[in-house]
């Protein structure tokens, strides 16, 4: 297996090996830890984390059949599912979630693709919250080229649409859309001039090759993302991957860390799951390098960890949240980001579900 130190650490690449990558899987955790935090200084202020809200725009009955996802119309999970919200209703969460310290607002709603009405809609929505002096995201679905025009006209800063998990390993957990799919579809949104955010999801029963797969994947993309969401799957009853075996915590750890070395500018958002995660847990991937989270009371259709909560474990550990402009203590470009490096990105996943999943 190649060793990582026959490679440095920190640098921009776009041509990583699945050896090399497995390589950062398999040092020891401290020395991996060690190596991600340096890089992470590198490229962002230290102890400063991005913060962003996560509305669910519309509820419900998408058409696909992501194993992960409440909201599949095939899955009898409880779920109500909720029409498209009203334009007033959205701006009146935005200021919420801005008079709770959220800089960044992300919108999702459970389609395949939207229709062209409802982007006119979402579109208004986006202008509205832009108005506010948040930055926008969305998470939509599939979007075509003159889709990804559209959003962008309205104002929209980035869109999220995830990889799930490895080429390999995708089929086991949707078959209603290909890989190639998502992948279109991230090249209409970088083509539109939008941020991208993109991640995956651990803990589906992928092996440790898969995630080593997706950061791959990723980590080679022509840039890399501005924000990767990693999610813990977060298990919801009637859907396929409820009773999976859970992740090991030092695993999903890894994960970050080796996101954070294999995409140094990128802001690594600490996404799903983290109600589920113990203070300690999440404390190391901040350590790893994480350095981004959604703040509020609900991630989507799944729980988030409460807003006090967040303040009270912040304070404990001596994070403090990016300001609205980004800038920390007079560094960086606006994204928390070194002098002359370019921007780190996004707050928002991908969650059609209980895991910012999804896309």
């Amino acid at each position: 297996m190649t060793s990582p130190t026959a490679f440095p650490l920190g640098a921009i690449r776009h041509d990583w090996t699945l050896p090399e990558v497995q390589a950062l899987f398999a040092l020891p955790l401290m020395d991996l830890l060690f190596h991600a935090q340096r890089v992470h200084r590198e490229h962002h202020e230290p102890n400063t984390v991005q913060m962003s809200t996560l509305l669910s725009i519309k509820t419900g009955a998408c058409p696909e059949d992501c194993a992960y996802c409440p909201q599949s119309v095939r899955y009898d999970t409880g779920l109500t599912h909720e029409a498209l919200m009203e334009v007033a209703a959205v701006r009146e969460s935005a200021l919420r979630a801005r008079e709770a310290g959220a800089t960044r607002f992300c919108m999702g709603a459970a389609y395949r693709s939207p229709k062209a009405r409802e982007l006119k809609v979402i579109a208004q929505m986006i202008r509205e919250v832009h108005a506010l002096g948040l930055e926008t995201c969305a998470t939509l679905g599939m979007l075509s080229p003159e889709q990804a025009k559209e959003l962008k006209e309205a104002g929209l800063d980035y869109y999220n649409h995830n990889l799930d998990t490895s080429p390999q390993f995708y089929g086991e957990i949707i078959t209603t859309r290909t890989y190639q799919d998502r992948l279109d579809t991230l090249r209409a949104v970088r083509a539109a001039d939008l941020k991208v955010c993109c991640g995956g999801i651990l803990g589906m029963g992928e092996s440790p090759a898969d995630r080593a797969e997706l950061l791959l994947t990723l980590a080679n993309l022509p840039e890399h993302p501005e924000s990767v969401p990693i999610n813990q799957l977060v298990q919801v009853q009637g859907t396929p991957l409820a009773g999976t075996a859970p992740l090991a915590p030092f695993e999903f750890v890894r994960a970050i860390a080796v996101a954070r070395l294999l995409m140094p500018r990128s802001h690594v958002r600490l996404s799903a799951g983290r109600q589920a995660m113990s203070e300690e847990m999440q404390a190391l991937c901040f350590m790893a390098g994480a350095n981004s989270v959604f703040y509020g009371e609900k991630l989507l259709t799944t729980g988030n960890p409460d807003v006090e909560r967040d303040r009270q474990l912040f304070e404990r550990l001596g994070l403090r949240a990016e300001t609205s402009s980004g800038r920390e203590s007079g560094h960086g470009d606006g994204h928390g980001n070194a002098p002359g490096q370019e921007s780190g990105g996004c707050g928002c996943s991908r969650l059609h579900a209980h895991a910012e999943t999804a896309s």
